[in-house]
């Protein structure tokens, strides 16, 4: 299948859980509220740098020789990822548009639990007729959330990941976690080159474009702390000043 039919059924089957385990649990807390979710396509620009330089790490990891076998039958692009492995790498163009947001506003203001943008949304492009087409791609999930935040207004943002909090030095005896930071000293740890693109770049680059574009707090937390750090015990919350 295509990257973007691959996005599509992993949106779809995902979601399904999400919505099941979302509506369970509010109907054990007597709250009729339903869940949607919206299959989101999310526009590209098909002159976007990244398809040149395909660079986002996908699937399996091989060895060095399966890579080279597969680079030859299929034409995959092949790269080594950390020192684990050998690893599909495709495009991750920026995300420029969230096609039909109108759609999620509708569902948000009705009520409604929304699931929308997963897997960074279905990458597509738009030609100048209007029409949309899937490409081979994979948008940054936060990237879009981000973006997502920002169209709709919405003035909080939480992004879950698999660390506690934000951390600069990460990995070393200098290593230290940041709780409550402004917008300003986030931006100047980035600029140092604190949080790699491979792990904590990405979520700390959508925590700054969500500010710039008018929010006013994020916060990056342990999916199993979310109910903590909403309640300001854990995770890094950054704030707009």
């Amino acid at each position: 299948m295509t990257m973007d039919i691959c996005v599509a059924h992993s949106q779809g089957g995902i979601a399904y859980l999400l919505m099941q385990a979302l509506e369970n649990t509010l109907r054990e807390a007597g709250n009729p509220r339903h869940v949607v979710c919206l299959l989101t396509q999310v526009e590209v620009d098909p002159d976007d740098p990244a398809f040149q330089n395909p660079m986002k790490p996908i699937g399996y990891f091989y060895t060095e020789e399966e890579a080279q076998e597969l680079k030859n039958q299929l034409g995959w692009e092949m790269r080594e990822d950390s020192n684990r492995g050998w690893r599909h790498v495709v495009p991750s163009p920026e995300p420029k548009h969230i096609a039909d947001i109108s759609l999620v506003r509708t569902v948000i203001e009705g009520g409604a639990v929304c699931i929308a943008g997963g897997g960074g949304g279905i990458p597509v492009v738009r030609s100048a007729r209007g029409t949309r087409k899937g490409v081979e791609a994979v948008i940054d999930k936060d990237l879009t959330s981000a973006l997502m935040a920002n169209v709709l207004g919405i003035e909080h943002m939480m992004i879950l990941t698999s660390l506690s909090r934000v951390a600069i030095h990460f990995g070393t005896d200098k290593e230290r976690e940041l709780g409550k930071i402004s917008l300003s000293e986030l931006r100047a740890y980035h600029a140092e080159g604190h949080f790699p693109p491979g792990s904590m770049g990405p979520k700390v680059e959508a925590a700054i474009r969500f500010l710039d574009g008018g929010g006013k707090h994020v916060i990056i937390a342990a999916l199993e702390e979310a109910l903590p750090a909403l309640r300001g015990e854990s995770g890094t919350h950054i704030t707009n000043n």
